[in-house]
């Protein structure tokens, strides 16, 4: 049988749950009342809002950083590892490598709100402001990586990185085997492709959507492209979808196209008014990249009538003044 070229498979997420495990959260599947009964249908949320870093990051980042441990030894990555981040991966590279004893750099464009800021900053990483896009903050990464022998965490663009991601995927299945959707926000592709390698792996009739923004989503235009394009990022209550996918993107393109059975786009309003329901329904928190999945089926008026369907709470990382933005674009119904 010929491996998958993105290097992610079932036996690679296995081998991720392994390494995770002790380390990393097994969140909660839970039905909510109020979605069902809106959508005449059985909908859960999958709670990566309830990892110790916030958000799902966390798995793909242990992931990579153990992996490296058994393969290389602790003297390998003696000199920290780094990263750029929207948010939510530097602070899951952030935990990782301080549970592991190993320093880290996280790099940030000037477009990463304050509070993601702080939150890196709390778990003992040296945080770097660069620029005013991801793309950016790589540059100063790359420095650091050939200049003082770091070694470069991806937040998405690796098997490792997705396989990590991929083991909410088989949790899925084991709460709830008979899902017929799961809802998945997409931005470099390492959540959507990992959680769909799982699903499509174990029960390829699971249709797996994903949900990008309405502005700057990468890998919606590289998939139309077929190869990976450059966007112009642009401020969003989803910010956490933010960001490039790389020119010479190795796994995660080829890894969604492979997975991923449809694809929306949401606006902002979509945006703001899922969040807004979540925390008035659910008494959720949550950040707009965490609420797509719900702002999808709105907005879209996708048919879930009668089915099981699982959406992905990625992240709690949202700001109090961005609640206040988001309540404000709620318009009335």
């Amino acid at each position: 049988m010929t491996q998958p070229t993105h290097g992610v498979t079932l036996a690679s997420l296995y081998q991720a749950r392994a390494r995770i495990a002790g380390q990393v959260t097994r969140t909660p599947l839970i039905r909510s009342q109020a979605l069902s009964r809106r959508f005449d249908a059985e909908v859960f949320l999958k709670l990566e809002n309830c990892q110790p870093s916030g958000a799902f990051k966390l798995r793909g980042a242990t992931n990579m950083i153990r992996a490296l441990l058994e393969r290389d030894g602790a003297e390998a990555l003696s000199r920290g590892v780094t990263t750029a981040s929207t948010g939510n991966h530097g602070r899951a590279v952030a935990l990782a490598a301080s549970k592991l004893g190993v320093p880290a750099i996280i790099c940030l464009s000037n477009l990463v709100p304050d509070n993601k800021v702080r939150a890196i900053e709390a778990l003992g990483a040296e945080v770097r402001r660069v620029g005013r896009s991801q793309d950016e903050a790589f540059g100063e990464v790359a420095r650091l990586v050939d200049e003082e022998g770091m070694t470069l965490i991806p937040p998405f663009d690796d098997p490792l990185i997705a396989s990590g991601q991929g083991t909410i995927g088989l949790e899925l299945l084991e709460d709830q085997p008979d899902l017929d959707r799961v809802i998945v926000g997409l931005s470099g592709g390492g959540l959507l492709g990992g959680i769909g390698a799982a699903i499509k792996g174990i029960r390829p009739a699971t249709r797996v959507t994903g949900v990008s923004l309405s502005q700057g989503a990468a890998m919606w235009e590289s998939l139309k492209a077929g190869h990976p394009v450059d966007v112009e990022e642009v401020e969003s209550l989803g910010d956490s979808l933010g960001g490039g996918i790389g020119l010479d993107n190795r796994c995660t393109l080829a890894l969604v196209r492979d997975v991923m059975d449809d694809h929306y786009q949401v606006s902002e309003v979509a945006i703001a008014r899922a969040m807004v329901d979540l925390l008035a329904d659910e008494k959720m928190l949550v950040e707009g990249a965490a609420a797509v999945g719900l702002a999808a089926i709105d907005e879209h008026g996708l048919d879930v009538r009668g089915q099981t369907v699982a959406l992905i709470v990625s992240g709690n990382g949202v700001a109090l003044e961005t609640v206040d933005r988001a309540r404000a674009l709620a318009k009335p119904r």
